[in-house]
């Protein structure tokens, strides 16, 4: 054995490893303070894109909507709130005619599945009302498109429209929950014209209804996730939604007053998507 000079003693052998030099805590702290930029880069990057997504699918998902002969107040809150998005979807809108497309619906299942479906069942009536074509025939078309193209879906649709000159609300619906009409400080639930879930056989027959509606009305659209909860029975969510509409006192009103709804009902519903739309006629 060879001596190292100085008296160090032998050398020990080479193994072909590297000595591995621990991080400093400034190091380890800079390398997580990187990490943790790139993910909040991340993140935002991914909300950029879903808001993108959630604006061509469904835009104006809150908020007011100013049209001419009515205002229009919208609460959307998906069960899945990572996507913005649910089955719920809704439309408001002055067609070419000069009436008022107002139209509600609910697409069964959750995830991105539902989203997708929603949104082609939605871009599909928006398509189909330039046709001019009744409420009861547009129904029966998404009918047949849920059938043909939607396998193994659902979903319940109101569809109406508001002539200005006539003050006639004109509608049809698809398994959905009547409207609410909220007059002179009173709220009752409209009766149902027939018509079944759409996708759930072919050919059904769809009817149509009509209401004079006065100045100063309110009409309120809506969702099952609005009144429906594990907790309570649908009944006692549509009493207590009743109660809680005839406290809205009109037009100007309406963006409190969906918020002092939704109080009353205990908040969104945190197992359903929930959409209300609610349309405060306005005079002349």
């Amino acid at each position: 054995m060879i001596a190292v000079a100085g008296g160090a003693g032998p050398c020990p052998p080479f193994t072909g490893e590297r000595t591995v030099v621990p991080a400093t805590t400034t190091e380890i702290v800079d390398r997580l303070r990187t990490q943790l930029l790139e993910v909040r880069e991340q993140a935002a990057e991914d909300r950029t894109i879903t808001l993108a997504l959630r604006d061509a699918i469904l835009p104006e998902p809150g908020g007011s909507i100013d049209l001419p002969h009515a205002r229009v107040a919208v609460r959307y809150v998906p069960a899945e709130k990572a996507a913005s998005l649910g089955g719920d979807w809704y439309e408001a809108a002055q067609l070419p005619d000069g009436r008022m497309l107002l139209a509600i619906g609910d697409v069964s299942g959750h995830g991105l599945p539902a989203i997708a479906q929603m949104a082609q069942l939605r871009h599909a009536l928006v398509g189909l009302t330039m046709t001019g074509e009744s409420p009861d025939r547009l129904l029966a078309w998404l009918n047949e498109l849920v059938l043909s193209r939607l396998d193994e879906t659902t979903a319940t649709v109101i569809i109406g429209r508001f002539d200005p000159a006539t003050r006639v609300f004109t509608w049809a619906q698809a398994g959905h929950l009547s409207p609410i009409l909220v007059r002179d400080g009173v709220a009752r639930q409209l009766q149902p014209p027939q018509g079944m879930v759409l996708g759930a056989a072919p050919g059904p027959r769809y009817n149509v209804a009509e209401i004079l509606l006065h100045p100063d009305d309110l009409l309120l659209m809506f969702t099952d996730g609005l009144v429906e909860r594990r907790s309570r029975d649908i009944d006692e969510g549509l009493a207590l939604t009743l109660g809680a509409a005839e406290t809205i006192s009109g037009h100007d009103d309406l963006d409190p007053g969906l918020d002092r709804l939704l109080d009353a009902l205990g908040g969104p519903n945190p197992e359903d998507d929930t959409c209300l739309l609610a349309v405060g006629v306005l005079d002349g």
